[in-house]
């Protein structure tokens, strides 16, 4: 699919590093699958969105109001950094999920992001799916997990309420960190966080897939809300991990 085949310029591209064979396959590849136009070598287009691959991977250039990128690397030194020192299984994250020495519970995580969560609770040897409503986040999270050619997490690209009741197995404990809030102008968050927003909206359904998880959690639900954000359909959970910032409500079930 070409550029020339539509009058109006699109909202979103796929590019590639010009010369390069390789990543030439993956933008028609990605093309093929997301109905999107390719234009090689565009980074700064008219256009709102470029994914775009080069030698490092797949990136996501927004140019429109909130100019920057998002790239995802599992590899990448901060990462390592708070796998191998950020607390292990007695961080708050992994606590709340119900890790424990000789405990490994399977974990849908149902608002994957940038995935940083989810492959963390992996690498301390859980079994992960992870939802994506985003194809433009789900084509990152997919082109991050084949660069380390790993299968766990595993990514569902869709909505997250119908994903988890139509899912023929339950897992031990479901996991939604939804978008926080919007604040207001003098506390943005920070840029890679306003693109997520802007590429995913507010998860005004929050409370529906929070409902929905807790009728197909084995044992357990998981949310991750600012400190001082008020509770997901007003239910009290079985108790609270609390942090500096945020915390973690969790509903046995």
């Amino acid at each position: 699919m070409t550029a020339d085949e539509n009058n109006e310029p699109p909202s979103a591209i796929i590019s590639f590093a010009k010369d390069n064979i390789t990543v030439r396959k993956q933008a028609e590849k990605l093309s093929a699958n997301l109905h999107l136009p390719v234009v090689p070598g565009a980074k700064k287009t008219s256009c709102e969105i470029v994914l775009f691959f080069s030698l490092i991977g797949l990136e996501l250039h927004y140019n429109k109001t909130l100019r920057g990128k998002l790239h995802i690397d599992f590899d990448a030194a901060d990462l390592t950094y708070r796998k191998q020192h950020g607390g292990g299984i007695k961080q708050p994250l992994a606590r709340a999920i119900g890790i424990k020495a000789n405990i490994r519970p399977s974990i849908l995580d149902a608002t994957a992001g940038l995935g940083i969560d989810s492959y963390l609770l992996a690498s301390f040897g859980c079994r992960v799916r992870m939802i994506e409503r985003s194809p433009f986040l789900a084509a990152l999270l997919n082109d991050a997990l084949q660069r380390i050619q790993c299968q766990n997490p595993l990514l569902l690209h869709g909505e997250a309420e119908a994903l988890i009741a139509k899912a023929e197995n339950r897992v031990d404990t479901i996991y939604l960190d939804p978008m926080y809030p919007p604040r207001g102008k003098s506390a943005l968050n920070r840029q890679e966080m306003r693109i997520i927003r802007a590429l995913v909206g507010d998860d005004d359904d929050a409370d529906r897939v929070f409902l929905t998880a807790l009728r197909h959690a084995a044992k357990r639900v998981v949310v991750k809300r600012p400190k001082a954000a008020p509770l997901l359909s007003g239910k009290r959970p079985s108790h609270v991990i609390k942090m500096k910032s945020s915390r973690f409500d969790v509903y046995m079930v």
